[in-house]
């Protein structure tokens, strides 16, 4: 098979090499630009257009690789080629694109050891990403959308590195190692014309960290979100303890294509390369779009009450109704003998309007508790605390 493969020089001058895999020899071609080559150009011999392209990435923010697959699938012809995005990220998780966070992931450790959190395009389920995790993005025109054709390529891929591997894709457009332990899931998302179909290959993440950051953050939320579906994990590296990361890879790129492809190494952060692509990853990174787009829900829950400055306890209900990451009502319900009424609803109208978050939620009862002082400052103190620490 004869691949040409590029490398990245100054993030947007590429050195195009005539590579053939029974061959060492490497030799430059000549100097084209990323641009060019996966919109559409011609080989620099003038030779036919590449009918499918290979694209690492060489980024490993989320971002800015998410960025990337909107990238391609706007600008690239689809219709004239296919394209396989290879990626991985430093740790960092990835919702869909209509599901609820607070009820996806645990916000507050993950804010604790700063993974960052991002909303992907498509839909699916919620998944942890970091460097032991492969990325594969499958770009086709609608027309010659295939998952089953996709998962096969890696199916194949890995029974050709390592014959004695028991993997086999699902119903559900999983793929299962043995039968039980899933090492891939899937997501997918249709334009009018164009496709792309992306999937995790779990190599040797840390399951550790993906245990503990994919659980709820907040209780008594209801939603008609799309919930994630908890499944066992393993690591292919449990199971081919000598698989190493070129070898899959290389494993991969070859059963996508048999013939003639073009392989590129991106660098997706400079908008000369990728024009336009800075804009769209500061879109990803807004809370607007990250918790903004969270489907409508309701938080109804009991919080309990204390007081620093005797034994007393008692217990507040809470109900909250939250569109597009803003609190559009709010209601306490607290015994009047722990905190008086018009104090709770003080509260209750400060919170309205502002973002379901911990931050904003603190900031906005700042002020109503500088107008308190002594017990009644110290149960509204807790009590406000009780409402913020809902939010993850």
């Amino acid at each position: 098979m004869s691949v040409y493969v590029s490398s990245v020089v100054n993030a947007d001058v590429w050195f195009t090499l005539n590579y053939t895999r029974n061959c060492s020899q490497l030799r430059t071609r000549t100097v084209v630009s990323c641009t060019a080559w996966i919109c559409g150009g011609t080989a620099p011999s003038g030779g036919c257009r590449h009918k499918l392209i290979i694209l690492r990435s060489r980024s490993t923010d989320v971002y800015q690789n998410l960025a990337l697959e909107d990238w391609i699938d706007a600008n690239v012809d689809l219709q004239r080629r296919g394209v396989l995005l290879l990626w991985r990220n430093r740790p960092a998780v990835v919702i869909g694109r209509h599901q609820n966070p607070w009820t996806e992931c645990d916000l507050r450790a993950m804010r604790r050891v700063g993974i960052p959190l991002a909303r992907r395009r498509s839909g699916g389920g919620t998944v942890f990403h970091d460097l032991g995790n492969l990325n594969l993005t499958f770009f086709t025109s609608k027309k010659a959308y295939d998952r089953k054709r996709n998962l096969k390529v890696i199916t194949e891929a890995l029974r050709r590195v390592r014959p004695g591997l028991d993997v086999q894709a699902t119903d559900r457009y999983d793929i299962l190692l043995n039968g039980h332990y899933k090492i891939s899931g899937t997501a997918s998302r249709l334009s009018r014309k164009s496709s792309y179909h992306h999937c995790t290959l779990l190599h040797s993440a840390d399951r550790s960290a993906l245990s503990a950051v994919l659980r709820p953050s907040c209780p008594g939320i209801h939603s008609n979100a799309t919930p994630s579906v908890p499944s066992p994990v393993a690591n292919l590296l449990d199971h081919a303890p000598t698989l190493q990361w070129e070898e899959l890879l290389d494993g991969l790129e070859q059963q996508y294509s048999t013939g003639t492809l073009l392989l590129l190494l991106a660098s997706p952060g400079s908008d000369s390369t990728f024009p336009g692509l800075s804009r769209t990853v500061a879109e990803l990174r807004s809370w607007d779009w990250t918790f903004g787009k969270t489907p409508k829900f309701s938080v109804q829950t009991l919080l309990d009450l204390t007081d620093g400055r005797s034994p007393a306890r008692s217990s507040a209900r809470l109900h909250m109704e939250v569109k597009n990451g803003l609190m559009e009502s709010c209601e306490l319900d607290v015994p009047e003998d722990w905190l008086p009424r018009p104090l709770s609803a003080e509260l209750m109208n400060s919170l309205v309007g502002e973002r379901f978050c911990p931050h904003r939620a603190a900031a906005a009862a700042a002020a109503l508790l500088r107008t308190e002082s002594g017990e009644r400052q110290s149960r509204l103190h807790n009590l406000c605390d009780a409402v913020v620490s809902v939010m993850g």
